[in-house]
C-alpha cells in the first residue's frame, strides 16, 4: 500500500496555499506577473497531543486547523494581489472582520435556520425526527449546491476554482510519483476525491443522522421538541459533524468498493462547479508553493507514489 502523506492546501487570490508536514507555503502572484513566497512552520494539534489523534478529534482539530490558516492566508494573498494604500489598512481590517462575520451569519441562516425552518413551517413533521432530519437535510445540500453555483458565476470566483484546480492537479502529480511539472501537471483531473468540497458534502450528510440521534434523545427527555430547541443543540454539535465527515472522507478517498465509489461520487460531481481548468501560470503558481512548503526537504519527498492525506 502507498505511504500516506499530509499534503494538501487551497486557493487564494490569485495564488495557491500548500501544506506539507511541518510547514505551508502560499505563492500569489501581484500584477506585475511576480510570484510572491510566504512559507510559515507549523505543527498540528494531533502531533502534539495523543487526545488529538483520536478519530474524529483529529479530524475537528484539522477542521479549526485548516480554517486558522486558511483565513491568514487568504488574508495575505489579497494584500499581495490588491495591495492596499497606508491609509486603507486600518480600515480594510475593519472591513475583513465585518466581512467574515457576515459570512458566517449567513452560513448559519442559510444552511442551519432556513432549511429547518422551512421544514417546520411547511411540513407536519415536526415531531417525527427521522423524518424532520431527511428533509431538512435535502433542503440544506438543496441550498449548498445553489450557494456553489450562483458564486460560480462571479468572475473573481472563477479564477479562485481555477486556482482550486491548479492546487488538485499539482497534488496529483506529487502523488504519481512523477516529476512534477507544469505538462505533467496538466495530464491530471481537477477533481480530487479529498477535496474541501467533497468534505463539506459528506458533512452535511453526517449531519442528517447526526442530528437525527440529538432529536432523538431531547424528545425521550422532553417529549417535545421546537425550532429553537433544535437551533440551540444542533449548532454545539457542528464540531462532531465535522470530525465525523473527516473520518468518512478519508475512508472512502482510498476505499473503491460500490457503496463507497457512490459516496465518493456527489463531491467529485461537485467539483466541476468549484474547480476550473487552470492555466499553465497557475500550475506554475501551485508547484511553486508546494516545493517551497517542503523547503530542502522537496527534492527527497518528489519521486515516490503517496496517498495525500490533507483535504484541499
Amino acid at each position: 500500500m502507498k505511504p500516506s502523506i499530509l499534503v494538501g492546501g487551497q486557493a487564494v487570490i490569485e495564488g495557491v496555499m500548500m501544506r506539507v508536514p511541518g510547514a505551508y507555503s502560499t505563492a500569489v502572484r501581484d500584477s506585475k506577473g511576480e510570484i510572491h513566497l510566504n512559507r510559515e512552520l507549523f505543527t498540528s494539534l494531533t502531533e502534539k497531543s495523543n487526545f488529538w489523534k483520536r478519530p474524529v478529534f483529529r479530524g475537528i482539530a484539522s477542521l479549526f486547523e485548516a480554517m486558522k490558516i486558511g483565513m491568514s492566508t487568504l488574508q495575505w494573498s489579497a494584500d499581495i494581489a490588491i495591495p492596499p494604500k497606508e491609509n486603507e489598512k486600518e480600515s480594510n481590517r475593519i472591513s475583513d472582520f465585518i466581512t467574515t462575520l457576515f459570512s458566517i451569519c449567513l452560513a448559519i441562516f442559510l444552511f442551519m435556520i432556513a432549511p429547518m425552518w422551512i421544514t417546520t413551517a411547511f411540513l407536519n413533521v415536526e415531531e417525527e425526527v427521522i423524518w424532520f432530519n431527511l428533509i431538512s437535510g435535502g433542503f440544506r445540500i438543496i441550498f449548498f449546491v445553489i450557494y456553489l453555483f450562483l458564486i460560480s458565476l462571479l468572475d473573481d470566483i472563477k479564477r479562485l476554482f481555477q486556482y482550486h484546480g491548479a492546487e488538485h492537479r499539482v497534488v496529483y502529480n506529487f502523488e504519481s510519483g512523477m516529476d512534477v511539472t507544469i505538462d505533467n501537471a496538466q495530464s491530471f483531473p481537477t477533481q480530487h476525491p479529498r477535496c474541501g468540497t467533497s468534505f463539506l458534502f459528506i458533512v452535511l450528510l453526517s449531519a442528517i443522522f447526526v442530528f437525527a440521534v440529538v432529536d432523538t434523545i431531547i424528545m425521550s427527555v422532553l417529549g417535545t421538541i421546537s425550532l429553537s430547541i433544535r437551533l440551540l443543540s444542533h449548532l454545539p454539535m457542528i464540531p462532531l459533524v465535522s470530525g465525523i465527515g473527516y473520518e468518512v472522507i478519508k475512508l472512502i478517498a482510498i476505499k473503491d468498493s460500490l457503496v463507497f465509489r457512490l459516496l465518493r461520487s456527489p463531491g467529485l460531481w461537485l467539483q466541476n462547479i468549484t474547480t476550473r481548468p487552470p492555466d499553465n501560470e497557475m500550475i506554475e503558481v501551485s508547484i511553486t508553493a508546494l516545493k517551497d512548503a517542503f523547503g530542502d526537504k522537496y527534492e527527497e519527498m518528489v519521486g515516490k507514489e503517496y496517498i495525500a492525506e490533507a483535504i484541499g
